[in-house]
């Protein structure tokens, strides 16, 4: 719906402005100065996890990545908060105090923010960042010839909804919170590291499928993802299958299915979880094939999980192709 209507909008024309919601990218980007831009981002949303010191800890986590995926580092945040009438105090403060915690592993101050009643509670976060204007990476810059890296693993939209079920293991639940408060600042830390990166996007509400979409409708390219290589979170796939889906993830799956084109060979199980919209989730990265490797290795070595899981061609039908 958001996509439709911003289609509509007049565009405004600022030569400052370095990246706009013209490319769908994770944060808007605008420059101060020939060595300094701005990254502004913001994002809240409902609870889906039961503790609320750990979900603030997901809220912070995931407003922080967007920033990170820009190849930004975060400044200065404001909370974002809805709270019941008559809620107790001490969740909205536990709530507060797990975002609080992740914007200080994060060097990232909180320096004020807006609440209002409402009966279902929300929190997010408003991020601004900062980062050198020849160094932005944003989702347009995928070439042909690139490999596509992913940090992290998909699946905690399905265990999210089958927390809210009453159905997930404890192991699942504790990977996909680990995955979910687990910062992108050292993987973005890796990656600005002299690397040759062309492109970059997190990975979080419109799935895997989704965000590669927008990566290579900007780009210009298509995109041939191994799905055998996708990472997964354990018990991702046994959600999927016990029909514990969210909403989100049929709603990109009608948005971006028309450009996808599945081999027989990839199990139906898993062409619904590449659909799967994420909380906090990994990158999604552009790099060139004679780096693919090393940066693998040095992700790897930084203790980040990461895999190669495809590739950029050149641009064809279908626009994703997963094999």
């Amino acid at each position: 719906m958001l996509d439709s209507v911003l289609g509509k909008l007049a565009r405004q024309h600022d030569p400052n402005v370095l990246v706009g919601f013209d490319t769908a990218d994770d944060a808007g980007v605008y420059q101060l100065t020939p060595e300094l831009a701005l990254v502004q981002t913001v994002d809240f949303f409902t609870p889906i996890v039961d503790d609320p010191y750990v979900f603030g800890q997901i809220a912070a986590t995931n407003a922080l990545s967007d920033i990170y995926a820009m190849g930004g580092r975060p400044l200065s945040a404001l909370a974002l908060v809805c709270f019941p009438d008559g809620g107790e105090l001490k969740t909205l403060e536990d709530m507060l105090a797990g975002g609080l915690s992740k914007m200080v592993e994060a060097d990232c101050t909180v320096i004020g923010g807006h609440s209002i009643r409402d009966d279902e509670l929300k929190l997010g976060y408003a991020v601004t960042g900062t980062v050198h204007p020849q160094r932005v990476l944003a989702n347009r810059g995928a070439r042909a010839g690139d490999r596509l890296l992913f940090t992290k693993a998909i699946g905690t939209g399905v265990i999210s909804t089958a927390i809210k079920r009453g159905s997930a293991d404890f192991a699942w639940v504790r990977d996909a919170v680990r995955s979910m408060t687990t910062l992108n600042r050292a993987a973005a830390d890796v990656i600005s590291d002299g690397f040759e990166v062309h492109g970059l996007t997190d990975v979080t509400g419109f799935g895997l499928l989704g965000h590669a979409r927008e990566m290579a409708l900007a780009s210009g390219i298509s995109l041939r993802i191994l799905a055998a290589c996708v990472p997964v979170l354990e018990g991702a796939l046994q959600c999927v299958r016990a029909g514990m889906v969210p909403g989100g993830l049929k709603a990109n799956r009608k948005f971006a299915e028309d450009c996808v084109e599945f081999a027989d060979n990839v199990p139906p199980d898993m062409r619904t979880l590449l659909f799967d919209p994420q909380t906090a989730g990994g990158l999604l990265i552009s790099v060139a094939a004679s780096d693919a490797e090393r940066l693998l290795s040095r992700l790897r070595s930084a203790g980040i999980s990461a895999a190669e899981i495809g590739e950029v061609v050149t641009r064809q039908k279908p626009l994703i192709a997963v094999v």
